[in-house]
């Protein structure tokens, strides 16, 4: 009975010890319709490895950046994949928060979209990969076809297009406004400003580092978007995603300068829009330069601390392989990063606007690569409105807000 008890023993010992040593992952990650696909691939993920263990956590914008920031930042080893917006990257990857991905195995092949790929190395573009694209977000331009059609005009190659055109619906179409964008102040403001200003080939900040708006061209820019506010509804300084989702479903509007791809499965949807199969999808017109629309890509990463760090980067692959994205976008519309997905006949039939959508990827413009983006943005939101509301005058918005940019730049 003795040795019969002391055996027992010695197996519940060993059974906690293998319990205890059980495989573990740890994902921080995003809510919403990122949760949903990053659920999806763990589940498909675990099934390949049975008895790992996932712990994921789906967090909002600012609770992920919080946490992943403490975390990396204490050397917490909390998570052994954190998934980044890509304006994050850049204090991430310079602060050495993140494992070397070209190390740690596999690299980042050249089938992922290029302007996605460059912001997942550290310098941006030449530097090590230190993050995988995962979601292939892009600031796209839509329009009415028929509506332009209607009046004379093809698909807008030029920002000076769009204000013709605008101009036209406005006071020969009752009841519809020549196009709308996000006027609200902050974030909303300057992500549709980016594009026309980029166009125009001024910067926000320079390659140099320092702030550029005081320019002949930033100027230009600056005037073409307010050129555009009295062919756009009433109230528009106001207006966020919601109120331009609504004014092109319901077939108030020509023309938006800023469609994110998450709202363009609905366009088509006759239970939700009223003019379904009418709105053509496109990158953002050029001006003086060819198209330059804003990159808002997601990526995957490893934390340096990370206590299953190979595990991390295995799990990264699986979710970003060909394969999955393809998967992804059929059933969640998560737009992929990689280049083969876009050319796929099955997603392609499903999304008839993929080839247009891809084709804004590869001409995409990241943000600035620096840590205070955040401020340098809130900035320019608040100067691009005072010009937008008539407060001030566009050189002078422009000039106190390159001011203020020039001391951000410094701390």
């Amino acid at each position: 009975m003795k040795l019969l008890t002391t055996a027992l023993v010695a197996g519940a010992v060993l059974f906690g010890a293998g319990a205890a040593q059980a495989e573990k992952l740890v994902i921080a990650g995003r809510d919403g319709g990122y949760a949903k696909a990053l659920a999806m691939a763990v589940e498909m993920y675990k099934a390949k490895n049975p008895g790992l263990e996932v712990e994921r956590l789906e967090l909002p914008y600012g609770g992920l950046l919080e946490k992943a920031t403490i975390s990396l930042r204490e050397k917490a080893g909390a998570y052994d994949v954190v998934m980044l917006d890509d304006t994050w990257a850049v204090e991430f990857m310079s602060n050495g928060w993140l494992a070397d991905l070209d190390k740690l195995g596999g690299g980042v092949d050249e089938d992922f979209v290029k302007p996605a790929r460059d912001v997942s190395r550290y310098p941006v573009e030449s530097g090590p990969h230190y993050a995988v694209p995962f979601v292939g977000n892009v600031e796209l331009f839509a329009y009415r076809k028929d509506l332009l059609a209607k009046h004379g005009f093809g698909r807008p190659t030029s920002w000076t297009d769009v204000v013709a055109a605008a101009k036209v619906i406005s006071e020969k179409e009752s009841g519809v406004s020549g196009l709308v964008f996000r006027g609200k102040k902050a974030n909303p403001i300057v992500t549709g400003f980016l594009p026309i200003l980029w166009a125009h080939g001024a910067r926000i900040v320079g390659a140099d580092g320092k702030s550029h708006l005081d320019s002949d061209s930033a100027l230009a820019a600056l005037e073409l978007y307010l050129s555009l506010k009295p062919y756009a509804p009433k109230g528009v300084e106001t207006y966020n995603s919601s109120e331009v989702r609504d004014a092109l479903m319901q077939g108030t509007t020509a023309m938006t300068i800023e469609l994110w791809p998450s709202w363009a499965p609905s366009l088509d949807d006759p239970a939700k829009s009223k003019v379904p199969g009418k709105i053509e999808i496109m990158a953002a017109p050029g001006q003086v330069q060819g198209p330059a629309p804003m990159l808002g890509s997601w990526l995957l990463a490893v934390p340096a601390d990370a206590k299953n760090a190979k595990r991390g980067r295995d799990f990264i692959d699986f979710l970003t392989s060909a394969a999955m994205q393809k998967k992804l976008a059929l059933e969640l519309g998560t737009p992929p990063t990689r280049a083969a997905v876009y050319k796929d006949a099955d997603v392609v039939a499903k999304y008839r606007w993929y080839p247009a959508q891809v084709e804004a990827l590869q001409n995409a413009q990241p943000r600035p690569r620096i840590t205070q983006w955040s401020k340098v943005e809130a900035i320019m939101g608040d100067y691009l409105q005072l010009a937008l509301i008539g407060e001030m005058e566009p050189k002078k918005a422009l000039m106190e807000a390159n001011k203020k940019i020039a001391r951000a730049l410094k701390r």
